[in-house]
């Protein structure tokens, strides 16, 4: 069957299956830097990067190929979801540290810490003795939710416009530029804004130094700058097959012609 024999029906099914796995791999990457947040530090070559950052450059790759074939409306829907998900997510843990805890007496052994020294949280506070599981996450990640929240708004939102005006001011040519220019500007966004939020507290406390946070920014930057270059031979791989699969190819020749 040739490209043009393939039903409306057919081809909509199509696009709308491969928007619903696009959009999945962004909002579970998305989630995941909420989740795990900076619950670890990872020590990656030379960069020292928070666990939740691992998968979060696939979010910038799954923005880039929607505005490709969807256009920018379909990137940006896509970017309030997520946003609409981070709402949802610090509402439920702020949910949960609201709600009574059971009686200390009753908690399953894992639900407390025993803690042998103070141990610092990022909000500037510090817990002694023995915390509650779910109060020493709640208070690791609930300020890291918000910092990646406003990170999240800037850097995408950012992403999406860079992406469809350097397509414009390139006449549709050059993938590579609007793909690697897009990601490298709203990435940088996105580290400034994350680490210097989520530190922010314990930067005036004096628990940690600029040059600390300054190192943090550098290595999540340079291991999105890294992911970006990675992407491009990907993106360019996956808009050659997904453009005819999807009958966009079909499309831009009838345009043509017409």
């Amino acid at each position: 069957m040739s490209r043009l024999a393939i039903s409306d029906s057919v081809l909509q099914e199509r696009r709308e299956r491969v928007f619903l796995l696009l959009a999945g791999f962004f909002l579970c990457a998305m989630t995941l830097l909420n989740v795990i947040g900076i619950t670890r530090f990872v020590q990656l070559g030379p960069m020292q990067l928070a666990v939740g950052v691992l998968a979060y450059p696939l979010t910038f790759l799954c923005t880039d190929l929607i505005s490709e074939l969807y256009g920018r409306a379909r990137a940006n829907f896509m970017v309030t979801v997520g946003l609409i998900l981070n709402f949802f997510i610090l509402g439920i843990m702020w949910l949960g540290n609201a709600l009574p805890a059971i009686d200390p007496t009753t908690q399953p052994p894992w639900q407390t810490l025993q803690l042998s020294a103070d141990v610092g949280l990022p909000d500037g506070s510090s817990v002694s003795d023995s915390v509650e599981l779910f109060t020493l996450i709640y208070a690791s990640t609930a300020g890291a939710v918000f910092a990646s929240m406003l990170a999240y708004v800037l850097a995408q939102y950012v992403d999406v416009f860079l992406f469809h005006w350097i397509k414009q001011k390139t006449g549709g040519k050059h993938l590579w530029l609007r793909n690697n220019g897009s990601t490298l500007v709203s990435q940088a966004v996105d580290s400034i804004t994350v680490i210097s939020v989520t530190f922010g507290a314990v930067i005036l406390a004096g628990g940690m130094s600029w040059q600390v946070v300054l190192g943090l920014m550098l290595s999540n930057y340079l291991f999105k700058l890294f992911s970006a270059l990675a992407d491009t031979p990907i993106i360019y791989v996956l808009v050659s097959v997904l453009r005819p699969y999807l009958g966009l190819d079909t499309e831009k020749q009838k345009e043509e012609v017409a």
